[in-house]
């Protein structure tokens, strides 16, 4: 059950009050292509084949496995030269190296090489490397996305994305009366707002799998009850949504693809979609708060629920007794660092029969084994009827007395909120967006309230116009999506959602619009006397402002770092006048250049729209674009050729 607490005006706590029902909620950002994508390690990952069956199988043509053949063929000719050649050389050379034995039975020294010597000196100089990539450049018109945001506020918790410490990770209660002001932004919501939020948790060595839960408090100042709706809310871990190595393109019908919890939360927002824990209405009364997300991110698989019905003191099993503990010392050790050291000592030395040494308060990172790590991502559409102030709060699940876990409860993250300061460690700085000279940019990651929560766009021919002329045969059509400072592919128009309020070490705009709704509807028209054949794309180009919105640069193949893991929805009316709706999971690198999501055949002087949406997600990184193909057609399906130049 929700539980209601007095808070007033930030004064010590009078009461508590319970509430009407129960309510327990549940990134990269523009930088993750240099950060380690947030991986489970406590447990393998589940089969995609379970998980989606409709993954189709590729099997390997003819062709294919005869140019692997020759070509391994051809490799192994080359070793056993190679061998043969070094064997004969070191049987004449006259470097002082000394030889060494040779055991009973083999061959005498410059006797002509064995089988077992080629395979013992393989030429690694001639191995096969990685495959040549060419930046190629397409010419094709790249435009402005028409719309613009709504004003809807974000509750953006995305920093620091990385928590290794307690603390605040979001607060837009006002300073008065807290022990660290600054911590806290000021800013009540009312009316529609969404919450989005996505932390990683990250053991401080090989050993720690305690759990990390995540809080969010909301509170009413006003005299009056307020009502709070959730119209939307999911929330998935890493562990229950596991970064699955896809295709670039895989069906998605029924949601079941995915590689992510940013992935899945969006996926589900975008069909609609709300799990069954989060509570339809809130009544909150005056100047009290409720305990809205109460939800672990374990660095072990719990045997109990993750979903945030676990109620408030409920015990989690399965803790080891050397997490326990480091979770006891560090708690001794925030009110006593040096009580903190001796008791840490002393639990290591008893459990050692030895006498207690003073050790390092905080343990330093193994490095014989990987480090546990798990994430969440969490996304609610909510409306208010009355002002509301909201707080997203790290703290390691408290001890029992007998060194067990449990869940927090709703007076532990109150006292959180008034005593501690931002969780950490802090991302790194973001770069000022008016700096003009800088060896790199950096973006920062989003801690504070954006401004938009959906995007709407027509685009058509020019204003007054209510239809879009598709491009000329062999020519293309593009639009930014999720454009960014210095990364607009020339069209100048940065989307990042604007910053109401922020702390002063993150990202000046909510980069990559993570959570954000892009609903397109492209009115295509054909205006030639021609049957047509249309492609609808999304595209991961290169940076590249210096082609100033007149073709986009490629790279074949892509680079490694995948840019963009997300579901996709498109609507239209097919060639046999059926209204369509599918559902495509894209996986896309840096630079690639993408396939059709559809084709669509177009008669002379006819009109079709095609809605393209998708809610942008986090673990990926922006821009990209959406792109209108005009194909080569006469009368049946035809694979264009590309007319991609190489850079110069």
């Amino acid at each position: 059950m929700l539980k209601a607490l007095s808070l007033l005006p930030f004064a010590p706590i009078l009461s508590a009050v319970s509430a009407v029902s129960a309510t327990e909620l549940p990134f990269s950002t523009v930088e993750s292509s240099a950060t380690p994508t947030p991986v489970v390690v406590s447990a393998p990952a589940p089969s995609l084949q379970a998980r989606s069956p409709l993954v189709p199988a590729i099997e390997p043509t003819e062709e294919w496995l005869w140019q692997e053949s020759a070509a391994a063929a051809r490799g192994l000719t080359r070793s056993a030269d190679r061998s043969i050649e070094l064997a004969n050389r070191s049987s004449s050379s006259t470097d002082p190296v000394p030889a060494r034995s040779a055991p009973a039975g083999s061959a005498p020294t410059g006797s002509a090489p064995t089988a077992s010597d080629l395979i013992a000196l393989p030429n690694t100089e001639e191995l096969p490397t990685t495959p040549t990539r060419l930046d190629t450049t397409q010419s094709q018109t790249v435009r402005p996305l028409p719309g613009q945001l709504d004003q809807v506020p974000v509750f953006n918790s995305n920093s620091p994305e990385l928590i290794q410490k307690p603390g605040i990770l979001l607060s837009t209660f006002p300073g008065e009366g807290m022990q660290v002001p600054s911590a806290h932004l000021n800013h009540p919501l009312q009316g529609r707002f969404d919450l989005f939020a996505h932390h990683v948790a990250k053991g401080i060595n090989a050993n720690d799998v305690r759990t990390l839960y995540l809080g969010i408090v909301i509170y009413n100042p006003s005299e009056r009850p307020v009502r709070v709706e959730v119209r939307q809310g999911v929330t998935y871990l890493s562990q229950e949504a596991p970064f699955n190595n896809l295709p670039a393109y895989v069906a998605n019908p029924m949601g079941t693809v995915f590689a992510g919890p940013g992935s899945r939360v969006m996926g589900d927002i975008l069909r609609g979609e709300s799990q069954p824990q989060w509570t339809n209405q809130i009544n909150i009364p005056g100047k009290s708060a409720q305990l809205l997300v109460n939800v672990p991110i374990p660095l072990r698989r719990l045997t109990v629920a993750v979903d945030g019905t676990l109620p408030p003191g409920a015990i989690i099993p399965g803790l080891p007794v050397a997490a326990a503990q480091l979770n006891i010392a560090n708690a001794i050790a925030n009110a006593n660092p040096a009580l903190g050291t001796v008791a840490l000592a002393a639990n290591r030395s008893a459990e050692r029969g030895t006498p207690p040494t003073s050790v390092p308060r905080t343990p330093t990172a193994s490095n014989d084994r990987s480090l546990p790590i798990n994430g969440r991502t969490i996304l609610m559409r909510m409306s208010s009827n009355g002002p509301v102030y909201l707080a997203s709060l790290a703290m390691y699940a408290p001890m029992t007395e007998k060194g067990e876990e449990r869940v927090p409860t709703l007076a532990e993250w109150i006292q959180l909120l008034r005593t501690s300061d931002v969780s950490g460690p802090r991302d790194r700085q973001p770069t000022p967006p008016s700096t003009r000279f800088v060896p790199r940019f950096f973006y920062g990651r989003v801690s504070g309230v954006a401004q938009g929560s959906e995007w709407v766009a027509r685009p058509t021919d020019k204003e007054g116009v209510d239809h879009l002329s598709i491009p000329e045969p062999g020519e293309a059509l593009s639009y930014v999506i999720s454009s960014v400072d210095r990364n607009t592919f020339g069209t100048g128009q940065i989307q990042s959602a604007p910053m109401l309020v922020r702390y002063p070490d993150t990202a000046y705009r909510a980069h990559g619009n993570y959570g954000v709704l892009y609903n397109i509807t492209l009115p295509l028209r054909n205006n030639t006397d021609a049957t047509q054949r249309v492609a609808i794309m999304m595209q991961t180009p290169l940076q590249d402002e210096r082609l100033e919105g007149e073709g986009l640069r490629f790279r074949n193949p892509p680079y490694d770092q995948i840019f963009f893991r997300g579901t996709i929805r498109i609507r239209f009316t097919d060639d046999l006048g059926i209204r369509q709706t599918r559902y495509m999971h894209l996986v896309q690198r840096r630079g690639q250049q993408g396939d059709p999501l559809i084709r669509l055949t177009l008669p002379p002087n006819t009109e079709r729209n095609v809605e393209v949406q998708l809610v942008y997600p986090p673990d990926s990184t922006p821009p990209q674009v959406i792109t209108i193909e005009t194909q080569p057609y006469n009368g049946l399906a035809v694979e264009p050729a590309r007319s991609l130049q190489p850079d110069s």
